[in-house]
């Protein structure tokens, strides 16, 4: 009996206050299945419990890219979900720009056509710059899935405000519908 490769989900998670709780979007993944690997950027890195992550998911966190001839540390990604993005993390995605380990493996998942959701999490007053709306937008164009509500942003200093209803479940259930199951495969 041929058995299906496991489903991976990379986790990419950006300097936010809300990255604080990614825990909780690694055990709903692994309870609906999926290997899970989380991958911050370096400020991302600064509101995550590492070592917790590591042990949670059973794989490192990493959050640079590795040096040339180093082999791969994670298998490769079924899906992405980029939770919480922040304003920067999303315009230079939009813009193509590579100078995280979280941004190359955005850009090359486009080209590789891996199912992704980012959920923008950012204060109130830096989402109404009109460059991420357009970066949004083109994001979205592009087939990723975009989870944004602007009404549930607090102000500066108060984007804990709405913490209890960030969408960690909807993200799943957003690459879920993209990700195909063989028969047979759980």
């Amino acid at each position: 009996m041929m058995t299906n490769p496991p489903r991976v989900l990379y986790i990419l998670v950006c300097g936010s206050p809300m990255a604080r709780d990614v825990g909780t979007l690694v055990d709903i993944a692994q309870d609906d299945g999926w290997e899970v690997c989380v991958i911050t950027t370096p400020d991302g890195r600064n509101f995550v419990d590492v070592n917790a992550l590591q042990k949670q998911t059973g794989n490192p966190v990493r959050s640079w890219y590795k040096k040339p001839g180093e082999p791969d540390q994670l298998p490769p990604a079924t899906a992405m979900i980029v939770a919480p993005a922040t304003v920067n993390t999303i315009n230079k995605w939009a813009a193509g720009i590579t100078d995280t380990l979280v941004l190359g493996l955005l850009v090359e998942g486009y080209g590789f056509e891996i199912p992704t959701a980012v959920v923008p999490y950012t204060n109130n007053v830096m989402a109404r710059h009109p460059v991420l709306h357009e970066s949004l937008d083109k994001l979205s164009g592009w087939g990723v899935h975009v989870l944004y509500d602007d009404r549930r942003l607090g102000g500066p200093g108060q984007i804990d405000r709405f913490r209890a209803q960030f969408p960690w479940r909807r993200a799943l259930q957003a690459v879920n519908s993209k990700v195909t199951v063989e028969p047979g495969s759980f």
